[in-house]
């Protein structure tokens, strides 16, 4: 049996999420999908990283075991029945003990901000206008990584068995066309976390909590205190990384 790596992205506007459900349209129920029909068997597929409905990611992964000797040539036949949304960046031969979700190491997301109406951007980021201090905001994006304990940030029947992540990266980047991108980068995330995290962040730019506020929401570990309204259209996963001998492998066969 052989253990193999698929990598796609996708734009999860049309999606009730990542992971398959009953009677709703998900990324990995067209994935499946289209792998029964060209390879004309099931597959069993593990997901790195859940995303809910309506968010994008530039890369994700899933792992699956087959029989099969699946060629490269196999991401063009997906790719030609998939829909237009999601595609198809690799498949890879790893060994059979890789986990896609256990063995990353990383994870990086990036929220868009567009700060006047554009048709463009009305399902990959927030129209928000609302005048910011550019300080305040990364002020606050430098508080969270003195932070380890996100039970604030986790919404409600968050079924983990800890709330413990560690952030290396917490930055507001301005982009040329006077978006706000936040990109934040760690080894886990909790449901909600990084919709949470940008939507009371707002709040400190805004001027309606100060920075003292945002400390005493962590230190409370109650999600009622943070504030979540962050739409899901914001959100990229923007990579899901790995460490060793799996990563160099996965970004040599990327390149």
């Amino acid at each position: 049996m052989n253990r193999y790596f698929l990598e796609l992205a996708y734009k999860g506007t049309a999606y009730s999420g990542f992971q398959v459900q009953d009677n709703a349209n998900t990324v990995q129920g067209e994935l499946q999908k289209a792998m029964s029909v060209f390879f004309r068997k099931e597959f069993e597929l593990t997901g790195s990283s859940r995303t809910d409905s309506g968010v994008h990611a530039r890369q994700n992964y899933f792992h699956f075991d087959s029989d099969l000797i699946i060629p490269a040539s196999s991401v063009y036949n997906l790719n030609a029945i998939l829909p237009g949304d999601i595609t198809v960046k690799g498949i890879y031969e790893v060994s059979p003990e890789a986990h896609c979700r256990f063995d990353a190491v990383a994870r990086e997301y990036r929220y868009c901000i567009y700060r006047q109406k554009d048709p463009f951007m009305a399902d990959r980021g927030w129209l928000y206008s609302y005048p910011l201090d550019i300080s305040l905001l990364q002020a606050a994006a430098e508080t969270i990584k003195e932070y380890t304990d996100f039970s604030s940030f986790s919404k409600r029947n968050t079924q983990v068995k800890t709330f413990q992540c560690e952030i290396t990266v917490s930055e507001w980047l301005v982009e040329e066309n006077k978006s706000l991108v936040y990109r934040v980068r760690g080894n886990r995330f909790l449901r909600g976390m990084v919709r949470g995290l940008v939507a009371t962040m707002l709040k400190v730019g805004r001027g309606q909590i100060a920075l003292s506020e945002l400390r005493e929401i962590f230190k409370a570990k109650d999600c009622t205190r943070a504030d979540f309204s962050a739409p899901p259209q914001g959100l990229f996963l923007e990579a899901v990384e790995y460490g060793g001998a799996l990563g160099e492998m996965l970004r040599r066969k990327a390149n």
